[in-house]
């Protein structure tokens, strides 16, 4: 956080709403980016970052300034996701992306963009297959450099609880990326006709 930011937040806690409105607008991409990554669906990624920040502001005047502004947003954010997953009875999967991430760069190359399409698609496949308490912990891992330590107070988990998490999760999200390549490879050879 900068020192603008710090101001914004110090004024905010002392009851200034234009400048919370400005720490939403300078939060809003990571926070809906990683409502997106849990939950899958745009149009509730976009509500849980506006329940998010609805939380936060109310419990503005609660916020332990020794610690991290993002941590701790990010944290409100992760643990309304899981609260929302834990109470699907299905999980939906949405594959629209952020605009950021399906327009690379300015030159049109549909191809790129097809290839980066598909390959985010299988990524929030994957992550879908997570339990919800380990999506947030890879999630907040891989996607935002969260320490194990800053993952573990914002899941509200010990240190090795959350080890143990990303473990399971790693090894999971890998068993099931080297799944399709394997079920295809015995497929490929039955396919394949003898060398006469």
């Amino acid at each position: 956080m900068n020192n603008l930011e710090a101001e914004w937040l110090q004024q905010a806690i002392h009851g200034d709403d234009n400048a919370f409105s400005l720490i939403v607008e300078t939060y809003q991409r990571p926070v809906y980016n990683l409502c997106y990554r849990m939950l899958g669906d745009p149009q509730e990624a976009e509500d849980a970052a506006q329940e998010t920040f609805w939380r936060a502001y109310q419990a503005l005047n609660r916020y332990d300034q020794q610690r991290p502004f993002a941590t701790w947003l990010l944290s409100i954010a992760a643990h309304y996701c899981i609260d929302q997953q834990r109470k699907r009875r299905f999980p939906t999967l949405a594959l629209d992306l952020l605009p950021e991430e399906t327009i690379p760069d300015a030159t049109p190359n549909p191809e790129k963009v097809f290839l980066e399409l598909e390959h985010q698609g299988q990524i929030q496949r994957l992550l879908a297959r997570l339990s919800p308490p380990d999506r947030a912990a890879i999630i907040l891992r891989y996607w935002y450099q969260f320490s194990e330590e800053e993952i573990a107070r914002s899941l509200s988990l010990s240190i090795s609880a959350v080890k143990s998490r990303l473990f399971r999760a790693r090894r999971e999200l890998a068993q099931a990326y080297e799944a399709p390549a394997a079920s295809a490879l015995p497929e490929r050879r039955k396919n394949e006709s003898p060398a006469l």
